[in-house]
């Protein structure tokens, strides 16, 4: 099977349509028409990931952040990007992302964020549609029963194995309805509001944004690559239902550079 036989398969499930228009998600490296020898599935590509591929003997990575964001003006590896982008070219290594036109897919980021804390009647709170598709930047569900506020932060640390969750006032009501957009997605807190959400799950928010929300909402920080670190499990399930045979590989080179000491 062709790697562009592989993309084929990712773009049907997440049309590169959906991407926000600041995204560069696609083909990043690389060609299409060789053979696929393995595929390696990760949060963020860099060096030791395309390391990692060439020890697994992988010529494709497919990544959900895209490892080209910006345009780069020359390769002369000064920084990881060009350094990565360099390595993969040497290697005869394709890489593909996808980024938000995953995020807003039905089924993709933010349900399979759901998925992990047995959420149930999940939709999009923040609906859009695209090309005739309908899709959205954030999911709303059920938890299987309400819980404290305490007891739900002590759930998404169990869940997404955070440290840390950064929250605003803990909320002296119970959490059923939960909304969540894995990432950077703050600019939906309202919309998760209007929809009658409990609590708001994302991975990163600015101090500011924290304010005014007393008693309102549940804010929960849990960071951006705990929220989206199972995203690879679905590149997986999508290879092996529409492309047979292909090798697939989940990275074990965990890429977030934060640390909590």
């Amino acid at each position: 099977m062709k790697i562009k036989e592989v993309v084929d398969a990712l773009e049907r499930f997440a049309p590169l349509p959906l991407q926000e228009g600041f995204d560069n998600a696609g083909l990043q490296v690389g060609l299409t028409e060789a053979e696929v020898s393995g595929a390696l599935l990760c949060l963020d590509v860099t060096e030791k990931v395309v390391d990692e591929a060439v020890a697994l003997g992988c010529n494709l990575i497919v990544s959900h952040h895209p490892l080209i964001f910006r345009a780069l003006k020359h390769i002369t590896g000064e920084n990881d990007v060009q350094r990565a982008v360099a390595k993969a070219i040497k290697k005869d290594i394709t890489v593909v992302s996808m980024h938000t036109n995953f995020d807003n897919a039905k089924d993709g980021v933010n349900y399979k964020i759901a998925e992990k804390m047995e959420l149930s009647d999940c939709g999009f709170f923040a609906e859009k549609t695209v090309d005739g598709i309908s899709c959205g930047s954030g999911v709303i569900g059920t938890l299987p029963e309400a819980m404290a506020a305490d007891d739900f932060v002590l759930m998404l640390k169990r869940t997404f194995d955070v440290e840390c969750v950064m929250c605003n006032q803990l909320l002296r009501r119970k959490i059923s309805r939960v909304a969540i957009c894995g990432g950077a997605g703050s600019f939906l807190l309202d919309d998760a509001i209007t929809a009658g959400a409990d609590a708001f799950i994302t991975g990163e928010m600015h101090y500011h944004e924290y304010f005014g929300h007393e008693q309102e909402i549940q804010i929960a920080v849990i960071g951006h690559y705990q929220s989206e670190q199972f995203t690879n499990e679905i590149f997986e399930s999508i290879i092996k239902e529409k492309c047979p045979g292909v090798k697939t590989y989940l990275t074990k080179t965990n890429t977030n550079p934060i640390i909590y000491l």
